[in-house]
């Protein structure tokens, strides 16, 4: 019994020190840092406020020659003041495949025979958001021409130039990519950026080039305003047909913006460091991490929420969601 014990306690002495071995090499690895910045180049769409304009002033600091695609005038100028003479700027739609193919052979001049060592696929929109029932077609295809389509659109594109440096692909999906919570275009989007990663990771892979995906919470950014959210909100509610509106009662509009209110004002973090700080590691580290979580809602709420049964998400979501009017 004694000889039993004393062999338990041996293999568990060595289990804890392997994992802690594995606990400590991991942490080694994790913060190894490309050098040479200066020589490297990184496109970031979607500049114009928000995790891209925050993204770039932190890459120029480091050094980086940052190319900033901004979707208005204003908001290359509003860069450019804030940063250093290395960053340069371009106008950048990503729905118009002529302002991306613009973009690309601007890009091929500034970064030479040494290729793009980054792409930050960050340009984005979540509106309209609300209920399915209340979208047309052209709601869900808003969305998806700026956060699917224009994001494949760029990456194909500029993927022979990031090949040749060897770089990396930052894709910025959502927590919202792993738990469909909202109608509208936005989770299917994400959800779509999420698959379009993994198979090019999977594809690429071979090639020397890393494709990291950002799954941030909700912070306050313009895509969790809540006037423009409240506004669409409305006119979706105003498109409806008198039946579809009386299935779900004069009320329900009412209680599901207060939901919205509780929960971005209760849920959205305002510091956005903690996702710029995820892009900047998946730039930065020799060993990228393939996902990264920001925020203590994606840790602690949606991430574990995803790997739960259906009926749980179900169940949550029907708890805090209003009830229509004609309910069964």
């Amino acid at each position: 019994m004694y000889e039993y014990l004393s062999n338990n306690c041996t293999c568990t002495y060595v289990l804890g020190a392997f994992v802690l071995l594995w606990v400590l090499v991991w942490f080694y690895r994790d913060n190894l840092e490309i050098t040479k910045v200066s020589e490297k180049h990184v496109f970031v769409t979607g500049c114009d406020s928000g995790f891209g304009y925050l993204l770039c002033k932190r890459l120029d600091k480091r050094g980086f020659r940052v190319l900033a695609g901004c979707f208005t005038e204003k908001g290359a100028e509003d860069l450019k003041s804030a940063t250093g003479p290395y960053l340069k700027t371009c106008i950048l739609d990503v729905t118009s495949a002529a302002s991306i193919q613009k973009a690309l052979e601007w890009t091929k001049k500034e970064v030479g025979d040494k290729g793009l060592w980054g792409l930050v696929n960050n340009a984005g929109r979540s509106l309209p958001m609300g209920p399915s029932e209340w979208m047309k077609i052209e709601d869900f295809q808003s969305t998806l021409k700026v956060n699917m389509t224009g994001m494949i659109e760029m990456t194909m594109d500029f993927l022979p130039l990031v090949k040749k440096a060897r770089g990396r692909l930052v894709n910025v999906a959502s927590v919202l990519g792993r738990v469909a919570a909202n109608g509208g275009g936005y989770c299917i989007s994400k959800f779509a950026v999420e698959s379009f990663s993994d198979c090019l990771r999977r594809d690429i892979q071979n090639f020397g080039v890393n494709v990291c995906i950002i799954e941030p919470g909700f912070f306050k950014t313009q895509v969790t305003s809540l006037e423009p959210i409240e506004r669409e909100l409305h006119r979706l509610w105003n498109q409806l047909t008198p039946e579809v509106k009386e299935s779900y009662g004069d009320k329900y509009l009412d209680k599901y913006i207060n939901i919205q209110r509780l929960i971005m004002n209760t849920i959205c973090d305002s510091d956005l460091s903690k996702v710029t700080n995820c892009m900047e590691h998946a730039l930065m580290a020799v060993h990228p991490r393939t996902r990264y979580s920001a925020g203590w809602d994606a840790k602690l709420l949606w991430i574990p929420l995803s790997y739960m049964p259906a009926c749980v998400v179900d169940i949550a979501l029907k708890l805090v969601l209003p009830k229509p009017a004609k309910s069964v």
